[in-house]
């Protein structure tokens, strides 16, 4: 009888272990299913001192996945959305327009992150900052010499943008007063202002500041005084994506719109992200940042006039300031945020 009791309740608890075994799993297997349902997306930045605060928004999505992949400079995170390696990049407005020109589908749907282009002399330049007349004069001086006067910049990049509509609208031609050294990747533009290849340099944050504080370049001035503005940044993705997962291009818009709103709150997180991309002093990243305008709306007029500027400055070989405009998609801001338009730069 005793025999019989004992069996009956190790059955009994036997069965009560494999039910909560059983319940364990699946709550594990239900949990798992959910994670791996959550829809994902490849979102790609680039490596400069606004654009690094992008490695911030995997973090602030909600119901969606973003891996973020950092490339060297806009250019290549737009090849690779054009070659659909990734399905969101953030690009210059400068790289949104070259795009459009040669007939690639690109959507805008949030601005990110303005500013960040500073002109710099060497250090050894016998000019005072925003001293254009004295620059001319300069210039002028290496023509009759025989000498070019060397300008560098990571080319088609914004601060090049940016640059040359300053340059020409100061008097001076970007084509035929001054030559042009491309540096592709800025964090080599310290080692070229240091060793002379270049006279003046218009550099991207946070490599501009770290030639200021190094003592190796002197500020010249904030290229803003053009078409451009301080405009630099702006969210892109395909016509494709927006089709097939607009749910997921939402989510990201509302985590670049938590990002910007966080940045303008506290921006040592932001600091830390440049300091572990680029391994510079956080003295560095901290000034950098007095140069950099966190802001999610995208400027309607302003891109048109950015399109008109780079058919004249011969960036594009059409004018595409209608589709710059057309191409510009407010609906997922206007969700986000809940504002219209008229409230989001249009």
């Amino acid at each position: 009888m005793q025999k019989q009791v004992r069996k009956s309740l190790f059955g009994l608890s036997f069965q009560r272990v494999a039910l909560a075994a059983a319940l364990v799993c699946g709550v594990m297997v239900a949990g798992s299913a959910s994670a791996q349902s959550k829809p994902k997306i490849k979102l790609a930045y680039a490596k400069c001192a606004h654009c690094l605060s992008m490695s911030l928004v995997p973090a602030l999505a909600q119901n969606v996945e973003i891996e973020g992949i950092n490339f060297t400079a806009g250019s290549d995170a737009l090849t690779a959305l054009v070659s659909k390696s990734v399905d969101i990049a953030q690009v210059t407005y400068l790289a949104y327009v070259s795009g459009l020109d040669k007939g690639f589908d690109l959507v805008a749907v949030s601005g990110q992150v303005n500013g960040g282009s500073e002109m710099l002399l060497g250090r050894d330049t016998k000019l005072a900052a925003d001293d254009w007349v004295g620059l001319k004069n300069l210039i002028a001086q290496y023509k009759a010499q025989g000498k070019p006067f060397r300008i560098a910049a990571s080319r088609g990049n914004a601060q090049d943008l940016h640059m040359r509509g300053e340059l020409a609208g100061h008097g001076i031609d970007p084509s035929k007063d001054v030559q042009f050294v491309n540096i592709p990747n800025p964090s080599d533009h310290a080692a070229a202002l240091s060793r002379g290849e270049v006279e003046l340099i218009c550099s991207v944050e946070p490599f501009a500041s770290q030639i200021r504080m190094t003592g190796v370049g002197q500020h010249f001035a904030y290229p803003y005084d053009q078409a451009a503005g301080r405009l630099t940044n702006l969210i892109v993705t395909r016509s494709d994506v927006i089709k097939e997962h607009p749910a997921e291009v939402k989510e990201t818009v509302a985590a670049v719109v938590r990002l910007v709103d966080n940045l303008q709150k506290d921006k040592q997180a932001w600091v830390n992200s440049i300091v572990k991309a680029t391994g510079l002093d956080a003295k560095i990243a901290n000034e950098a940042l007095k140069n950099a305008y966190p802001d999610y709306r995208m400027y309607r007029t302003q891109t048109r006039a950015i399109a008109g500027m780079m058919k004249d400055l011969k960036y594009v070989s059409t004018d595409v300031a209608a589709q710059a405009e057309k191409n510009l998609d407010y609906s997922f801001l206007m969700s986000v945020t809940g504002k219209p338009k008229s409230e989001l730069g249009y």
